[in-house]
């Protein structure tokens, strides 16, 4: 379930986005899937309709869900979303580690990170969830 900081700086429809986004990519919203209403969402998180309608696009622009006139928004397969989203996303991961590396932080450590989450995921992924460090 998505859950909204009304003390967090952005906007509503980016936390409604980022939220399904997370949703999709760890797999809770299988490929196919029919995404809630725009209406039953707006009424889950009791905002606007227009803000969900607004996060819906914006994930439709990044290539995570289609929508089908008249039937809803589905989640995207894998293999659909876009190579563009892929490189934005390194792209901001490099700045991210230009900017850590200036605060200290060995490209070691930023490697470790990067690992440490792949298996996490990969974990998620299996089945195989729980708190190790």
């Amino acid at each position: 379930m998505i859950q909204l900081n009304y003390r967090d700086g952005r906007p509503i429809y980016e936390q409604v986005r980022d939220g399904l986004r997370q949703l999709l990519v760890m797999g809770a919203i299988p490929p196919g899937d029919k995404l809630p209403s725009v209406r039953s969402m707006a009424a889950q998180l009791a905002i606007n309709p227009n803000t969900i309608q607004r996060a819906y696009e914006a994930l439709e622009q990044e290539g995570y869900v289609y929508s089908v006139p008249g039937k809803g928004s589905f989640a995207a397969q894998r293999d659909e979303i876009d190579n563009t989203r892929r490189e934005e996303l390194l792209a901001r991961l490099d700045e991210l580690a230009e900017e850590l590396i200036y605060l200290g932080v060995t490209p070691e450590e930023i490697a470790r990170r990067c690992a440490r989450t792949a298996q996490a995921g990969r974990e998620k992924k299996n089945g195989k969830g729980g708190d190790e460090t």
